[in-house]
């Protein structure tokens, strides 16, 4: 008997913070291309934009969700599971909610000309590290930096 490939459903990576951006072409520099022009300000409000679309509609799912399956259990312990889980779901979407923010301020910044440096030192921040992680207002030595002053406080 021959052997068949398992098809497999391709599922989008979730993390702590919902959808991830694994579905975007990395951005191709040509050479002595000036950083943060118009062509990367756009790559990137494309990745925004779509990462905003994601977690808006995993919010509608969730409302749908809350409103479909929201059932009077008479067993104590099933009433118990529904709203942990409840609980857990609405707490994921505020956390949405607040990368929805920083996903609309981050769009504000590309359009003043203000996204791709610094907000500690002013060098430029890296295509890739942005790509990494759009919302992304520190370059990566600012952000060590930053995280161990926080740990060492945090004693």
């Amino acid at each position: 008997m021959p052997k068949t490939k398992a098809k497999t459903k391709t599922k989008t990576n979730t993390d702590s913070t919902g959808p991830s951006l694994k579905s975007f072409t990395p951005y191709v520099s040509k050479k002595s291309e000036e950083y943060m022009n118009s062509a990367q300000k756009e790559h990137f409000k494309v990745i925004l934009n779509k990462w905003k679309d994601e977690l808006a509609e995993e919010a509608s799912r969730t409302v749908h969700h809350l409103q479909e399956e929201a059932n009077n259990f008479a067993d104590p312990n099933d009433r118990a599971s529904q709203e942990e889980e409840f609980s857990l779901e609405l707490r994921t979407r505020d956390r949405e909610r607040k990368l929805i923010k920083k996903i609309i301020e981050t769009l504000s910044r590309i359009d003043h000309d203000d996204y791709g440096y610094c907000d500690s030192c002013g060098i430029e921040i890296g295509v890739r590290r942005l790509e990494a992680r759009p919302t992304a207002t520190m370059c990566i030595d600012c952000k060590t930096l930053a995280e161990i002053k926080e740990r060492t406080i945090g004693r």
